[in-house]
C-alpha cells in the first residue's frame, strides 16, 4: 500500500505571487508541443513562425474549450442556475473533450489564416499533443484530484485528504497511457506518409480507448455518478464518439478535400 505524498500545490511563493504546479504543467504541455512541432515543421511544410502561431491558437482552444466543456459537460445544471460560473476559472474545472473541440476550432482558424488544408494541420498536431496530456495528468496527481476507485492491488494508494481507502492512482495510469504510450503510438505511426486524417484517427482511437478503460477504475464525478446503463461515466460517454470517428477516419477510402 502506498500513501499519497502530500505535495504543496504551490511550487514557488514570491510574495503575493504563487506559482502552482498545475500552471507549470500547462507551460510544460505547450512548451513540449512547440519543441516537437518545430522538429516536425520542415518535413510538414511549416515555418517555425507558423508553428508558434499554431501553438498559440491551440493553447487558446485548450483553455477556452476546456473550461466551456467542463461547465457544459459536467456542471450543466449548475450553469443553468448560475451562468456566471463559466467565468469563475479560479474555482478550477477543465474538460479534455471540451479542450479537444477548442483545439479543432483553433486549427480551423489557423488553417484559414495560413491557407493550409484543415486535415494537414490536424495530422501535424496529433503527434505533438500526448506529452502535454501526460503533463496535465501529472498535475492532477500533484494536486491530489481525480483519484481512482478502491482497490486491493499492491500499488493501491491512500489519499488521506479524501478518505482512508486504498485507491487506484488513476492519474498515473492516464499519465502512462495518454501521455507516454499514446505519444509513442501516434509519433511512430506518423513517421511515414499516411492518407489524410489517418494520423488524427489513430490519436482519436488511442485516447478514446484508454480513457474508456481507465474510467472503470477512476472514481466517477460525485454529482454525476453513472450517466448511462448504471455503469457508464460521463468520460466514457464522451469518448465513444471519439472512438467511432477515429475508426471511420482510419478505415475510410477516398480523398478528403478542404
Amino acid at each position: 500500500m502506498l500513501v499519497f505524498p502530500d505535495i504543496d500545490p504551490v511550487l514557488i511563493q514570491l510574495g503575493p505571487l504563487a506559482i502552482h504546479w498545475y500552471g507549470v504543467m500547462y507551460l510544460l504541455a505547450f512548451g513540449s508541443a512547440l519543441w516537437l512541432g518545430n522538429r516536425r515543421a520542415e518535413a510538414a511544410g511549416f515555418t517555425k513562425y507558423q508553428v508558434s502561431d499554431l501553438i498559440f491558437f491551440g493553447a487558446l482552444g485548450v483553455v477556452l474549450g476546456g473550461r466551456l466543456g467542463y461547465v457544459l459537460f459536467y456542471q450543466f445544471e449548475a450553469f443553468l442556475a448560475q451562468p456566471i460560473m463559466l467565468l469563475r476559472v479560479w474555482e478550477g474545472g477543465m474538460s479534455f473533450h471540451g479542450g479537444l473541440l477548442g483545439v479543432i476550432a483553433g486549427v480551423v482558424w489557423f488553417s484559414r489564416k495560413n491557407r493550409f488544408k484543415f486535415y494537414q494541420v490536424m495530422d501535424f498536431v496529433a503527434p505533438i499533443v500526448p506529452i502535454g496530456l501526460g503533463a496535465g495528468r501529472l498535475g492532477n496527481f500533484i494536486g491530489g484530484e481525480l483519484w481512482g476507485r478502491p482497490t486491493d492491488l499492491p500499488w493501491g494508494m491512500v489519499f488521506p485528504h479524501v478518505d482512508l481507502l486504498t485507491r487506484h492512482p488513476s492519474q498515473l495510469y492516464q499519465l502512462a497511457l495518454e501521455g507516454i504510450l499514446l505519444f509513442v503510438l501516434v509519433w511512430v505511426y506518423s513517421s511515414k506518409p499516411r492518407a489524410a486524417l489517418r494520423v488524427s484517427g489513430v490519436f482519436l482511437i488511442g485516447y478514446g480507448v484508454q480513457r474508456f478503460v481507465v474510467e472503470f477504475v477512476r472514481q466517477p464525478d460525485s454529482h454525476l455518478n453513472y450517466v448511462a446503463f448504471d455503469w457508464m461515466t460521463q468520460g466514457q460517454l464522451l469518448s465513444v464518439p471519439m472512438i467511432a470517428l477515429g475508426s471511420y477516419l482510419l478505415v475510410r477510402k477516398g480523398s478528403i478535400k478542404g
